[in-house]
């Protein structure tokens, strides 16, 4: 993914202008996770019990946006470094982990660039939600998780379910896939005002490309790279309304849907490790 290229300029603009309304927004909760240390972000409190003691692992989380996560992660222990195509979302990470009194890294570069741009290899690489439907190729991407990782770590996903993606977002009266669940070689083109937090700002930079990659190409990418699958959890929730008109928030947080929450995985949290 060179830095010139086309689909990798539109989407980075489009990040550059919408961090600084994340970072605004109550949904990321910025100002609260300043003002107490002991704050976690709503996406790794949710996976706590899998993720487990991270204490004095040193982790890289890729794709980390303004870094609330990252954070959320050196709080439990971890030294960590955060890694993120978009330099307004970087610059941001680094003003928030300053004002939060965090001692993170955070470094701007492509996800395929990571084994070079930060230099030696991690306990865990970790990747939040909303991160992979970026990539162009989720094989390249196994094969970067595992220059990253030592022997014996592992990687630690928490994503959107593929079939989340596929779903028309449009369409509040059925469950009706309007997009791919493979891999295709070209994106699917979106153009639209807005983003995924509660927001009043506006914005000029509406268009993104976005690739699925379906569960099984996936896993199949993680073993590929030589990595032991070791987790794979389907939840019905997921952290934002990826269907909006067909979701509630419920206490945890969570976003599920309000009617047959039993017929779709909106989530997913997977490891594996390097042996």
């Amino acid at each position: 993914m060179p830095v010139d290229d086309e689909h990798y300029a539109i989407n980075r603009a489009w990040w550059d202008e919408r961090a600084p309304a994340h970072a605004s927004s109550p949904d990321y909760a910025v100002q609260e996770l300043i003002a107490d240390p002991t704050r976690l972000s709503d996406v790794v409190r949710f996976d706590l019990p899998r993720l487990g003691d991270i204490n004095g692992q040193r982790g890289i989380h890729l794709q980390c946006h303004i870094g609330t996560d990252t954070i959320s992660l050196h709080r439990l222990g971890a030294t960590m470094t955060g890694l993120d195509f978009s330099s307004e979302s970087i610059a941001i990470a680094r003003r928030i982990a300053s004002d939060a009194r965090a001692d993170v890294t955070f470094v701007q570069t492509d996800v395929y660039s990571a084994p070079s741009a930060v230099g030696g290899v991690f306990d865990f690489v970790y990747t939040g939600v909303g991160a992979l439907c970026w990539l162009p190729d989720i094989r390249r991407w196994g094969g970067t998780v595992a220059d990253l990782l030592r022997p014996g770590g592992r990687l630690f996903l928490r994503e959107y379910h593929p079939m989340t993606w596929a779903v028309d977002d449009g369409r509040t009266d059925a469950l009706v896939l309007g997009y791919p669940y493979f891999e295709q070689p070209e994106p699917v083109d979106f153009d639209g005002p807005g983003t995924y937090v509660e927001t009043a700002m506006d914005f000029t930079h509406n268009q993104t490309r976005d690739w699925t990659h379906g569960l099984g190409e996936i896993v199949t990418a993680v073993l590929e790279a030589g990595l032991e699958l070791t987790m794979l959890v389907e939840h019905d929730s997921a952290p934002n309304e990826a269907l909006p008109g067909r979701m509630r928030r419920e206490g945890d947080g969570e976003w599920r849907l309000t009617e047959h929450g039993e017929r779709l995985p909106l989530s997913y949290t997977l490891q594996a490790i390097k042996r």
